[in-house]
């Protein structure tokens, strides 16, 4: 827990002098997606508070809002908790994601398309490969499906995907075996983006709707040999 704080100590700076609990909610939010904060530990208020410089009740109004997006859950008299998923969750994001992705895909238009966000997600993804970084390539992965939603060019569709894809995080985090997750999924994002610039919309829609539901289907297999392996169930 001590080299976590240390790390949100450096986020301070982040808060300037007019700081708000959506701006610590922001920290907070981007430290559970990179797993600062893996599912199920505890949140201290006062090491939190102090760590970043805010009253008690900015950040409890910052654990509200993170509550309000599924990341956290309050348990009576035991405090903040970064939640776990269940397996029925992860169903029900993936249900999300190909509603929400495939819909944006779908509606692309005319080639051709603004690509660079995607080229960019996928080199990260190969580079971090490379290097046998599979965190890495687990955030490469999100980038590479925020920069898919954001070519829908719409400010409400990248707000509700964020939670959606913070929330996915939570998943990977618990999975053992980051690299079986994650590496089939560099070649397939390659593909999409090699689609799309194409001008091939409807195979690209065809392609991720088979790459969500594998992974979907993948995930949903080890996540739940891991969760029931752990007895972890909080923030059902």
């Amino acid at each position: 827990m001590a080299e976590e704080l240390t790390g949100l100590a450096d986020d301070r700076a982040l808060l300037g002098r007019t700081s708000t609990a959506e701006r610590v909610s922001d920290i907070l939010r981007s430290r559970i997606a990179e797993g600062y904060f893996p599912p199920g530990t505890r949140l201290s208020e006062d090491s939190i508070g102090g760590a970043l410089g805010v009253s008690r009740n900015t950040l409890r109004e910052a654990f509200r809002l993170l509550t309000h997006e599924r990341l956290l859950v309050h348990e009576l008299n035991r405090g903040v908790f970064v939640r776990v998923l269940t397996v029925d969750d992860v169903e029900d994001i993936y249900r999300t994601r190909t509603l929400v992705e495939g819909a944006v895909v779908r509606g692309l238009g005319q080639p051709p398309y603004a690509l660079e966000g995607l080229a960019a997600a996928v080199a990260e993804g190969q580079r971090a490969a490379r290097e046998g970084d599979w965190k890495g390539v687990s955030t490469a992965n999100i980038h590479f499906h925020r920069e898919l939603v954001a070519l829908a060019g719409s400010e409400r569709m990248d707000e509700l995907m964020r939670s959606v894809f913070a929330e996915l995080r939570l998943a990977f985090h618990v999975v053992a075996d980051p690299r079986r997750l994650h590496e089939p999924y560099l070649a397939r994002n390659e593909q999409i983006l090699r689609t799309l610039q194409a001008g091939q919309r409807e195979k690209a829609e065809q392609l991720l709707a088979v790459y969500l539901d594998d992974s979907r289907a993948g995930l949903v297999e080890v996540y739940g040999r891991r969760v029931a392996g752990t007895g972890q169930g909080r923030g059902a």
